[in-house]
């Protein structure tokens, strides 16, 4: 996915080709956050079984904190001068694929291993964000690690 052009000069002393790819990672990292987001919602919708409750109240909690990252990192993109992308992946066939007619502790080691992926994704982006000064979005995105780990531990925990 590219991003569309910048569409006006942010003068912070970042470097407009930094800002750019930069922009270009949150975009990239914001489309997975919301597959997360709606994967989430599904697992929470669709649950039954015995750790029917305790699971479905961590995926709401879940899925609201990532609402509210997905509104934060596209907010991230227009500071530095991005729009935010509205041409990603078309989703909703591998979003409901992935939890569809599985069991509980399927369904939860599904959103695990999302989390895993959704951890990397943002390290290694904070990592580039570093490397540019972009401290601001670093410290976003290490706010998104420490959900995303604590995510994994708090699902595979229920799963014993």
């Amino acid at each position: 996915m590219t991003v569309t052009k910048m569409i006006e000069p942010v003068n912070t002393d970042l470097a407009a080709k930094d800002r750019a790819a930069i922009a270009a990672g949150l975009g990239k990292y914001l489309v997975s956050t919301y597959e997360l987001l709606l994967t989430t919602q599904l697992v929470h919708w669709n649950l039954k079984g015995d750790l029917f409750y305790p699971i479905h109240k961590l995926t709401d909690e879940h899925y609201s904190a990532l609402f509210e990252t997905v509104d934060l990192l596209a907010e991230r993109m227009r500071a530095l001068g991005s729009f935010v992308p509205a041409n990603g992946p078309t989703r909703e066939f591998t979003v409901s694929a992935r939890v569809t007619g599985k069991d509980i502790a399927a369904m939860v080691e599904e959103l695990a291993k999302m989390n895993e992926d959704g951890a990397r994704a943002a390290r290694e982006l904070a990592g580039k964000a570093d490397d540019a000064d972009d401290i601001v979005t670093s410290d976003m995105l290490v706010d998104c690690i420490k959900f995303h780990e604590k995510a994994i531990w708090m699902l595979r925990a229920t799963n014993g």
